[in-house]
């Protein structure tokens, strides 16, 4: 049931009218019951190894709040490998048998490993990281064990961010979980302003920046211009980034309006001005994640060498890449990404100091400008390896941008000059939007005013009937972030 589809335009509003007419004491099992039906809409059958990484993680804390067996350590190790053997059969089986087969095969060795048939279980990595988080913040005493199972089992499972996040903290989303949330106007509309807004990022930006995309990178390597491909890169960034956090706004939505505040995921993460900056504000749930229950265990920035430190953060940046995807593209996406972090850790100093020789203000407006400009290009150029097919196509296309920086034209890549125009604009509010969000919260300023809530709706409504892409034969487009 995607949430751009018709189906879940009707499941929401009917969940919502139930929650607020049932009585206190069977909100949170019929949500829990609602939750698991919104996922069975993919594969009912996985959603027993939802509720198998729901009982051993919920298992393991009680055990470790009554200390049984007086080793508390022993469960916390018993859930992690667990649920990190089940997302490894799951997500990495396939992709270590086939580099195991392509070693042996270099060694020549005839041996060729039996893959896997199984489909990938939607949302896996989400909703395994979000139970391990919860294992360990009670295995460091930050919360105790959650009693009660139907209110744990809701956690993992909610489903407004079930399939793709933000992977919720259990200090933020379970206490307000056992708490009464009575029917409120102003969070119904704060909640529909995210929706919409939600909405028109997916169909609008998303899904027509997609046919630029597609055309580009669905091609074999080499078949276009580079202005082509630089374009298509681009473009990706921008795609992924507004199907990504259409699907945030949209569960975030949906949760405000039975009044659950979830966490912000992404934070104008193409107005930052240094791949370190981007990071703090890019799926800023899971950069959190690992930073809270990777990068401190391994030391992190109190590590008493440099040397350390960096290779901290290329440990984090590696997993970070495996993590969204079993693939030599996404562990090269996240090894460019951790090489940026070093980089920029090394020449710090000296960028400072250029600066000061040149006179220019770190506060300079046009050097900032210079620094989101540039800031862009590095993250888009990564990006072509987390949307190649390889990595050699990837290098492939890199190279032709960089030897063929003006050949192709835009208007011979899937679009017409109006729909390319229509996209450009919807890119710029984009950015306008992003901008005035991150003086507060954007979708409770407007639903506070009477008039202005009602024609940002009708702005919104418009541009996706009129833009955005659907209609007859219409499949509702996954969200990118569906596969991980």
């Amino acid at each position: 049931m995607n949430f751009n589809s018709l189906s879940y335009c009707l499941y929401l509003p009917v969940t919502l009218i139930l929650y607020f007419l049932l009585p206190k004491r069977v909100k949170n099992p019929f949500l829990l019951a609602a939750s698991y039906f919104f996922y069975m809409c993919w594969e009912p059958q996985y959603a027993l190894l939802m509720l198998t990484s729901t009982g051993a993680t919920y298992l393991c804390a009680r055990l470790m709040a009554v200390t049984f067996l007086g080793r508390r350590r022993l469960w916390l190790i018993l859930s992690l490998a667990l649920n990190l053997l089940i997302l490894f059969f799951f997500k990495y089986y396939n992709f270590t048998a086939d580099l195991t087969g392509r070693l042996f095969a270099l060694l020549g060795v005839p041996f060729t490993p039996p893959l896997s048939g199984l489909l990938l279980p939607v949302g896996i990595s989400f909703y395994t990281f979000q139970a391990l988080g919860y294992t360990m913040d009670v295995y460091r005493g930050e919360l105790p064990a959650e009693r009660n199972f139907i209110d744990y089992a809701l956690f993992v499972s909610y489903f407004p961010q079930l399939v793709a996040g933000p992977i919720e903290r259990s200090r933020n989303l379970l206490p307000q979980l056992k708490e009464p949330h009575p029917f409120c106007l102003q969070a119904l509309f704060e909640g529909f302003t995210l929706f919409l807004w939600g909405m028109f990022k997916k169909l609008v930006i998303a899904d027509r920046l997609a046919i630029m995309v597609n055309f580009a990178f669905d091609a074999p390597p080499g078949t276009y211009g580079g202005l082509q491909y630089a374009v298509a890169a681009a473009a990706f960034s921008l795609q992924i980034y507004c199907d990504f956090s259409a699907y945030s706004d949209i569960a975030r939505g949906s949760a405000r309006m039975m009044g659950i505040t979830l966490m912000r995921n992404f934070d104008a993460p193409f107005l930052a001005g240094s791949i370190k900056d981007f990071w703090r504000r890019w799926h800023i749930s899971l950069s959190t994640w690992f930073k809270d229950y990777l990068y401190f265990p391994l030391g992190g920035s109190r590590s008493k060498t440099a040397l350390r430190r960096y290779l901290n953060l290329m440990a984090v940046f590696l997993v970070s890449g495996l993590w969204h995807g079993a693939a030599l593209t996404f562990f090269a996406w996240g090894l460019i990404h951790g090489l940026f972090q070093v980089a920029s850790g090394l020449t710090k100093n000296l960028r400072a100091k250029a600066l000061a020789t040149l006179r220019i203000s770190p506060a300079n407006r046009g050097l900032h400008v210079f620094r989101v400009v540039f800031n862009f290009a590095l993250v888009a150029g990564a990006f072509v390896f987390f949307r190649a097919k390889s990595v050699m196509g990837a290098l492939s296309v890199l190279k032709r941008i960089l030897l063929d920086p003006l050949g192709g034209s835009v208007l011979a890549m899937g679009v017409t000059g109006r729909s390319f125009a229509a996209v450009l604009c919807a890119v710029v509010l984009l950015f306008a939007v992003d901008a005035q969000a991150r003086k507060g919260d954007l979708a409770e300023r407007i639903a506070g005013r009477r008039w202005l809530k009602y024609a940002v709706y009708f702005a919104l409504l418009v541009g996706i009937m009129l833009f955005g892409v659907y209609g007859e034969g219409y499949d509702p487009q996954e969200f990118i972030y569906f596969q991980f």
